[in-house]
Formats: C-alpha cells, sequence, structure tokens
C-alpha cells in the first residue's frame, strides 16, 4: 500500500487530484482491514508538481500521526461493543488472551459459560483439554500460543453464532490477526474453520488439508468440546495436531524452545 501513496508523489497533477486519490486509496484500505488503516496516518500536504517544497514537507513532518493501532485499543473496542444481539446477554465480552507474537493463533467457536464468566478463552472443561492438546505439540497460551473467538460474546445456551453474529465480530479477528501476525493458525472445529475461510464444506472434508489466510498456513481439527462428547475421535484429532506440527516446523523451526524452558 505504501507503493500506491507513493504514486500520489510521482505524476504532475494538481494537489486537488492528488488528495482525492489519497483518500480513495485510503477509503479502499480503511475497509480491508476493517478499521482505521495503519498505512494511511496523519494528513500530508500535496503540492501541484512532483516534488514538495521545503515548507511542505515541513508542514508534514509537523501533522499530527494516527496512534498505532494496538491489541489493547482492539480489546476496549470489544468491551464496548454492541453491534450484535450478543451484547445484552453477555456477562464479559472474551477478547482472547496469549503472547502478543505467537506462533501459533488458535481460533474457537465463542465463550461458553465458564468463558463469559471469566472473560477469559477456553478455560472450562474444553479449554482444559486444548491445554493438553496443545502441550502434545509444545505449544502453550502463555509461551508461544495466543487463543481467541470467532465472536467475542457467549451465544446463549451455547448455540452457534449466527452469520450476522459472527460477520459484526470479524473486524475485530482481522485486525487481531493483523497484529498477530502468528506463524500458523489452528482451527478449532468446523465454525471456527468456516468463518475463517468464508467456506461451507463440512468439518470432515476441511481437516487434514492447509488453507490459506492472508499467506498464513490454516488448519482445522475437532473443537475440544466435540471430543468430550464423542472421545472416539481423539485418534483423528491427534493425527491432525501431528500434521500441524510438521508444519509449523517448517515456519518456525524454534517455536518449542520457550515451551522447553518453561517445562
Amino acid at each position: 500500500m505504501n507503493e500506491l501513496q507513493d504514486m500520489c508523489y510521482s505524476y504532475s497533477v494538481t494537489s486537488s487530484d492528488k488528495t482525492i486519490i489519497y483518500n480513495l486509496l485510503k477509503k479502499a484500505s480503511d475497509n480491508y482491514y476493517g478499521y482505521a488503516s495503519p498505512d494511511f496516518c496523519g494528513k500530508p500536504v500535496f503540492s501541484d508538481d512532483a516534488v514538495q517544497t521545503a515548507e511542505e514537507a515541513q508542514v508534514n513532518d509537523a501533522a499530527p500521526q494516527q496512534s498505532p493501532l494496538t491489541l489493547e485499543k482492539i480489546t476496549e473496542k470489544i468491551h464496548n461493543c454492541t453491534r450484535c444481539g450478543l451484547a445484552p446477554t453477555r456477562t464479559n465480552t472474551v477478547p482472547g488472551m496469549g503472547v502478543p507474537h505467537p506462533d501459533v493463533l488458535v481460533i474457537g467457536e465463542g465463550p461458553g459459560e465458564q468463558e463469559d464468566k471469566q472473560g477469559l478463552p477456553f478455560v472450562g472443561p474444553a479449554g482444559q483439554l486444548l491445554d493438553k492438546m496443545l502441550a502434545a505439540i509444545q505449544l502453550d497460551r502463555n509461551v508461544n500460543c495466543y487463543i481467541a473467538n470467532i465472536v467475542k460474546c457467549r451465544p446463549p445456551y451455547n448455540r452457534t453464532p449466527n452469520p450476522d453474529e459472527a460477520n459484526m465480530c470479524r473486524p475485530f479477528l482481522d485486525a487481531q490477526i493483523h497484529l498477530l501476525k502468528p506463524g500458523m493458525i489452528l482451527c478449532a472445529g468446523r465454525t471456527a474453520a468456516q468463518n475463517l475461510l468464508h467456506i461451507d464444506t463440512p468439518l470432515s472434508r476441511i481437516r487434514g488439508t492447509f488453507y490459506d489466510y492472508n499467506g498464513i498456513p490454516v488448519l482445522a481439527t475437532y473443537h475440544p468440546s466435540a471430543l468430550l462428547r464423542e472421545p472416539a475421535n481423539k485418534r483423528y484429532a491427534w493425527e491432525d495436531l501431528k500434521l500441524f506440527k510438521s508444519k509449523l516446523l517448517e515456519c518456525r523451526p524454534d517455536y518449542a524452545k520457550g515451551f522447553t524452558e518453561r517445562g
């Protein structure tokens, strides 16, 4: 996107035209990210030719800059969100938790009862199983992972989030991924995978195949809650985890270092 900004300085056109082009690019970038684009900050002053005067350069340097987007700001926006019908019934929002620059981002469906009470993801029985699954391949939410959900508020009775709810929450998840820049993404369950990847393929056909999210490898496996209901599927989940680990070693060969030191 910076190359597109540079175009505004490369041709002998009027400052008005350059401002129009800049604003159009900024709007497109804002729509792409789902929030104020980090690629377009401040209010540059354009001249009528390709070369700025020293005075204009000083104005640009002195122009107030937008403060950069952070996980803390996303969390605040999530806490204040009332976009969909899940807001009135929640006890707490559940933005996510983990390390700021994770090797792996784990994405689930949505908060359950315990998550809603504590404001933390995967802390109930399913969360305990998830921690064991991650530990089996040297992953830990406090060492090299970040855990989030498709929706940040608990759907009543733990039902599946409807499309409108997922769409309303999607900008938050996209912003988190943009800032976290994980090496890989592990989707826990059908709902997480289908919503992240914009597909309607059943989990039986999704798992075992790597997908791509903006250059990040994505693999789906069973949600821990499903494994608690159907323990026989744990052996298939273990196959998924081994496949995931093999790919992760290619992307981040030293990912388990912190886990080993912690252990």
